[in-house]
């Protein structure tokens, strides 16, 4: 922790600043879990060491609970599972993910106190837990979680009382924090991570916070992996600089923001770019067209359609129904386009799920010109080096690449792999496999460049999982019309 030291922020409380000058992909400090569990609902789906997605996972012979991708993880994962194991089987039931995680955590402070390396920076105990803040449903369910718990710790484990352990579960409820597979694309489960907790908001923050396994391989337990974060530096950092993440998408107005932070974590936003309203007026704006701006009311009534639009795709979604959530998406973007900001919020939503769901069902060429246009509007709204416009810009070359554009699709996953070098770092999974894609789209460009013809006609063989079977070259001014595909 030599990069960071403990401060009080002005109206903010306790923050962390930077000791020294820090760069772009800098990682300013990196923490194992205090404790971390699996969520309910990926619990047979992903290991409870490692939070690997695996298809097939070897399950705990005694709780009948635990999955595990092997006899590594399992003897890594012991110490912490212990003492679960037998609660569960004790209980009878498997409790839900709050309590799993308040009962690791409770048992890691029996056995090694609340500060347990030295560079925790903080006792558990001195963190915010709001509890007095709740609001009324949210007591209420805490409470229930409260009686739950004390009917699943054992008789034999230190005893708390009511108000400690409702200090941790308030402290789980503001700080915890989302454990993502090894990949980094699927939130699996939720951890606590101290000296994390001590890392203010700001919706224009100059760090990033990432998950890296790191290596699941090891054969040895004693050299497995962790679950850790690195907190990673966005851009130049200063001396005495405080240190910030984001605890919200920045793709919501500042209005949206701050209740989003009010009603989660407890504090008004007071950021340059909440009290200022920054990019307020391009994500929710009208399309200007040779200085011409159509009026607040179409605006407004187009909006509002978008809005009724957004939640009917949302059930169309979660029954299934592709090609209907397709049709409404291209409705609601026949009436945006004229009217709608390219950087409009729900126009981009549009364009995100209509280039996901179209790539779904294997539409790539109409895919990649939706998702280029989502990746043009986030450009303008996002920080240049987010995770978040990095993975959409990966996602929208692989679907140009998909789609046989090799020329903007290889253009994107190299901007892409410069974002996530930073977000990420080399090492991470994600990069390895960007940088694989970017390697395999360069040889491909290289191909095309040189003779289109061979280069598609490789293509459709590699596509068909057939072996190449060349035809007679046609002659050399009609190779666009007749390989480009329309």
């Amino acid at each position: 922790m030599e990069n960071v030291e403990v401060f009080n922020s002005p109206g903010k409380g306790r923050g962390l600043r930077a000791t020294k000058d820090l760069w772009a992909g800098d990682v300013v400090f990196s923490e194992p879990s205090f404790a971390a569990v699996v969520f309910d609902n990926m619990a047979e789906h992903v290991c409870h060491s490692c939070f690997r997605r695996q298809q097939k996972l070897q399950r705990c012979g005694q709780c009948r609970f635990a999955q595990y991708c092997d006899r590594t993880c399992q003897r890594a994962g012991w110490n912490e599972h212990k003492q679960e194991c037998s609660a569960i089987k004790t209980f009878g039931k498997v409790p839900n993910e709050n309590i799993r995680l308040a009962a690791r955590i409770l048992w890691r402070i029996e056995k090694e106190g609340e500060v347990v390396s030295d560079t925790q920076l903080t006792t558990l105990e001195d963190l915010e837990d709001h509890v007095a803040d709740m609001l009324a449903d949210d007591l209420k369910d805490l409470k229930v979680d409260i009686h739950n718990f004390l009917d699943y710790w054992p008789r034999n484990s230190k005893q708390h009382k009511v108000d400690y352990i409702s200090h941790i579960f308030g402290v789980i409820n503001c700080n915890g924090f989302m454990v993502s597979d090894q990949r980094g694309l699927q939130a699996v489960g939720v951890g606590l991570f101290p000296n994390l907790c001590l890392v203010n908001h700001n919706c224009w923050p100059n760090c990033t916070v990432i998950l890296n396994h790191g290596n699941q391989s090891a054969v040895n337990s004693m050299f497995h992996s962790q679950r850790r974060i690195e907190l990673r530096a966005l851009g130049k950092i200063a001396p005495e600089e405080e240190v910030t993440v984001t605890y919200v998408d920045f793709l919501n107005v500042s209005t949206e923001r701050q209740r989003l932070l009010k009603e989660q974590y407890f504090f008004n936003c007071t950021c340059q770019h909440c009290t200022e309203h920054i990019k307020d007026d391009i994500m929710m704006g009208g399309k200007e067209v040779d200085g011409n701006k159509p009026s607040e009311e179409l605006v407004k009534e187009i909006t509002e359609f978008s809005l009724q639009t957004l939640q009917k795709i949302d059930k169309a979604r979660i029954d299934a129904q592709y090609h209907e959530v397709v049709k409404l998406c291209r409705e609601c973007l026949e009436k945006q386009e004229p009217v709608l900001a390219d950087t409009h919020l729900y126009k981009l939503r549009i364009l995100s799920t209509l280039s996901e769901t179209l790539s779904y069902l294997q539409f790539f060429e109409e895919a990649a010109g939706h998702a280029r246009k989502m990746v043009e509007g986030y450009i303008k709204l996002y920080h240049p080096n987010n995770a978040q416009l990095g993975m959409a810009t990966m996602r929208a070359g692989v679907t140009h690449w998909h789609a046989g554009l090799i020329e903007v699709g290889h253009g994107m996953i190299c901007k892409a792999y410069a974002i996530l070098l930073i977000t990420h770092g080399a090492t991470h999974p994600i990069t390895k496999d960007l940088e694989a894609m970017r390697m395999q789209t360069e040889m491909e460009l290289r191909m095309f460049q040189q003779n289109e013809y061979v280069y598609y006609s490789m293509r459709e063989a590699a596509l068909k999982n057939q072996p190449m079977t060349m035809m007679a070259e046609p002659v050399e001014e009609n190779i666009k019309g007749l390989f480009r595909k329309k």
